[in-house]
C-alpha cells in the first residue's frame, strides 16, 4: 500500500459531494459511504482524502465511472457527463455522518 500526500486542497478537490440514493443508504449499513470524486482521482488518493478530511481509518475503496446519457432537449441531442463514484469502506468503530457537511 503506498503513501499519498495530499494537500488539503487537493483533498476537498476529490471529495466532492456524498452521494445519497437508497442504495447508498443501505452501504451505511455495512460501514460504507459513497463519494462523488473526479474522474482523474486514484484509489490510494482516495483514501488519503477520506482520512484526511474525515479523521477516520478506511478498509476499502471500489470506483465505478458512471457513462453520461444521451439526452434531447428541445430536439437537440446532448450528452450529460461522466461521473465517478468511489465506494469507501470504513474499519469497524469508524463512522461518517454526510447529513451535517464538512
Amino acid at each position: 500500500m503506498s503513501k499519498v500526500n495530499l494537500s488539503k486542497e487537493r483533498m476537498y478537490d476529490i471529495i466532492r459531494a456524498p452521494v445519497i440514493t437508497e442504495k447508498a443508504t443501505m452501504g451505511s449499513e455495512h460501514n460504507q459511504v459513497t463519494f462523488k470524486v473526479p474522474l482523474d482521482a486514484s484509489k490510494p488518493e482516495i483514501r488519503a482524502a477520506v482520512e484526511g478530511v474525515f479523521g477516520v481509518k478506511v478498509k476499502a475503496v471500489n470506483t465505478s465511472v458512471l457513462k453520461g446519457k444521451v439526452k434531447r432537449f428541445k430536439g437537440r441531442v446532448g450528452q450529460r457527463s461522466d461521473v465517478k463514484k468511489a465506494i469507501v469502506t470504513l474499519e469497524a468503530g469508524h463512522s461518517i455522518d454526510v447529513t451535517t457537511g464538512v
